[in-house]
């Protein structure tokens, strides 16, 4: 991973991190993400005409990530339900590099060193060992993180099909697009169903919020999908995943939440992952 494609994305990182918080501190999150997907639907309306049509090859992959993407909107929803901020975000986000990285290498084919797939595997446990610092009362009730181990799976399978999708397509731009006019559909009728009656009062509140937060995802999920056509999917997730980092700064410092030894711990082993990522060979 070229230095470039890397700094772009501890950028995405960051950015993942700041939506996340905005659906966080919603009250109505699934007409917030709602939002965010239907802005999304409609930049990429205004983006197509502009970009090259996706090869026939990339289509399946087109239409399996909407799939993927709406299931991981649901499961992140009923995580961010039962569950901080501060401990569904570590175990969803860190458990999906480690899964992205054993079916990189043994289904797609990618090959990683020995410092490379170590790195992930520090990234990883780094990240969710952020969870532990919550104390063994955050699993006294396990749909948090059955929830946040479901979205875990769902953003692995999506890395996988975008990067797949994306490389195929012959275009990462075109691919992002395209792909994001389709997905915000199925959430948005989902959320317009369980929340009819209640959508235009959730709407006015938090339509300005939502929009921001769909288009600081839509960047940030187009700098990843063009970074997978640059890198191995393996380390693009791995490095996207340090926005744990980013989750923390912003738990304590706006969100208010505690920072302790542990914590502090966990986001040291991220780091010394991180490093050991960017100078892999």
């Amino acid at each position: 991973m070229t230095t470039g494609v890397f700094a772009m994305v501890l950028g995405a990182a960051l950015l993942h991190a700041a939506w996340n918080a905005l659906v966080k501190v919603n009250a109505d999150r699934l007409v917030m993400i709602a939002i965010m997907m239907m802005s999304q639907v409609a930049v990429a309306l205004m983006v197509v005409p502009f970009v090259a049509f996706p090869t026939a090859e990339s289509w399946p992959y087109i239409w399996a990530s909407t799939v993927l993407n709406t299931a991981y909107c649901v499961f992140l929803i009923n995580a961010y339900r039962y569950g901080d901020l501060s401990h569904v975000y570590p175990i969803s986000r860190g458990s999906a590099p480690l899964i992205v990285a054993v079916i990189s290498v043994a289904v797609v084919g990618e090959t990683l060193s020995r410092q490379a797939g170590l790195s992930v595997v520090v990234i990883a446990l780094g990240i969710m060992s952020l969870a532990l610092t919550r104390g063994a009362g955050g699993f006294r009730d396990p749909r948090p993180m059955l929830y946040a181990l479901g979205t875990g799976i769902f953003i692995a399978g999506y890395t996988v099909v975008d990067g797949l999708g994306a490389r195929l397509a012959e275009s990462a731009h075109s691919y992002t697009f395209w792909v994001h006019l389709f997905n915000g559909i199925p959430i948005t009728l989902l959320a317009l169903y369980l929340r009819r009656g209640q959508v235009l009062v959730s709407l006015r509140k938090t339509w300005k919020v939502g929009v921001l937060g769909g288009v600081i995802s839509l960047l940030a999920y187009w700098i990843v999908i063009w970074a997978m056509t640059q890198a191995p999917l393996a380390l693009v997730s791995a490095v996207r995943e340090t926005s744990m980092v980013f989750a923390v700064l912003i738990g304590v410092f706006v969100l208010k939440e505690r920072l302790n030894l542990a914590r502090l711990a966990s986001t040291a082993v991220t780091l010394i992952g991180t490093v050991m990522l960017k100078t892999s060979k």
